[in-house]
């Protein structure tokens, strides 16, 4: 399959010369974003999307029918509208895991720099002042607690440096369990203020979905121990930035992100967000998976998503495809491969106006079997089952099971 592939940030060259020598027409502009893309989408109407940061609307999917597929070229996707590709019959997928370990890298230095005050260090130097004594009062890291919020691939990662590092790890997710806790080698907690309460050091690694928007709360900072350390290099939405910003306020916390609710837009300009004025807030520039070798890792799952998309129309990684269709049946037909077997078996479903759900035809060696699975939402009758057996001396045979 030739696709016409638009990509909107930042991709390695590289990776952008393998996908013209495979045969792909590329358009490359990372600096397009909102109505500059759209006009690029009118105007060049690709197959294939490729973003990293940029947004994706739904006004975007609607403007070009040729669109069928978006990749994230990352784990999150909350800055494509999920929704409307999904009516769009668009596919949307990641590259989950592949930026990992960069984001460990940086909550791990986020962790230091606060315990020794690294980024203070470096701009009162800067700025011609020497001040041992003031930062000769780290406490050291060593033997605490640290609270991973979110143990998927990221959570994992940041598990297994902290460990090195001497830090004894406790951790919350909603798919943990004491089995899978214990596999880890960290202590389960139960629900998420347990984990706020009990560690030094919280470091949040959680997917943004309707289920995590605003999950650290009020009630969580609360929760927290009194020079307690707070990282968050996910998804700022994930967080009570206000509550956040009461608790740095108050002194009880200190914080480090690599995100937050106020971003600009574009690589670079002017920030007026209200953390800037926190001294007790280290932010850095949402560069978590910024690293040559992450980014690397990502393009080429991007281009593995892509190969495989234009080789079988498959996509590894969709995220926006139904986990369990409304089908109550599976009506199951094996029958030689030959031309319009399955155009009359359809036919007759169609006739007893019901839906087909999900089909898949599977093909034996040879090429001369072949076996029609078609899910329905309803149950063909005995008659029309009859009718599809005798519709063609093509069909084996055919039968019909409840899910």
């Amino acid at each position: 399959m030739a696709l016409k592939v638009l990509i909107a940030d930042k991709l390695p060259e590289q990776s952008i010369s393998s996908l013209k020598e495979k045969g792909y027409t590329v358009v490359y502009d990372q600096s397009l974003k909102d109505d500059a893309l759209t006009r690029a989408l009118e105007k060049e109407k690709p197959e294939v999307i490729i973003v990293r940061s940029t947004k994706i609307t739904g006004e975007m999917i609607k403007t070009d029918s040729n669109i069928s597929l978006i990749i994230r070229a990352g784990a999150g996707y909350n800055t494509i509208d999920i929704d409307t590709a999904s009516e769009m019959s668009v596919y949307v997928a990641n590259c989950p895991g592949k930026n990992a370990v960069a984001v460990a890298e940086l909550a791990m230095g986020l962790i230091l720099s606060l315990d020794r005050r690294i980024p203070d260090n470096v701009m009162d130097l800067r700025q011609g002042r020497w001040n041992k004594k003031e930062y000769s009062q780290a406490d050291g890291v060593f033997g605490k607690t640290l609270g991973i919020i979110g143990t998927g691939t990221i959570g994992k990662e940041v598990i297994t440096r902290a460990q090195a590092f001497g830090l004894k790890v406790v951790a919350w997710s909603r798919s943990l369990t004491e089995e899978k806790a214990k596999a880890l080698g960290v202590g389960f907690c139960r629900d998420i203020k347990d984990a706020a309460a009990e560690a030094d050091i919280i470091s949040v690694h959680l997917a943004q979905t309707e289920d995590t928007k605003k999950i650290i709360d009020k009630e969580f900072f609360s929760a927290m121990k009194e020079g307690a350390f707070f990282i968050n290099t996910s998804r700022a939405g994930i967080i009570d930035e206000e509550a956040m910003l009461e608790a740095v306020n108050s002194g009880k916390i200190r914080a480090g992100l690599d995100v937050c609710n106020d971003e600009p837009a574009g690589k670079s300009g002017d920030f007026s967000g209200p953390i800037k004025e926190y001294p007790n807030v280290y932010c850095t520039h949402h560069i978590g998976a910024s690293t040559n070798q992450a980014q690397q890792a990502v393009a080429d799952a991007v281009l593995a998503i892509l190969d495989q998309y234009a080789a079988t129309g498959r996509v590894k990684n969709c995220v926006n495809l139904l986990e369990k269709t409304p089908a109550k049946y599976v009506l199951s037909v094996r029958h030689r491969n030959h031309v319009g077997v399955l155009s009359e078996v359809l036919r007759i479903i169609r006739e007893e106006n019901i839906n087909v759900e999900s089909m898949e035809n599977i093909i034996f060696s040879g090429i001369e079997g072949a076996c029609a699975n078609i899910q329905i939402d309803d149950r063909l009758s005995d008659e029309a089952v009859q009718k599809i057996q005798n519709s063609s001396d093509n069909i084996h045979a055919v039968s019909l099971t409840a899910i």
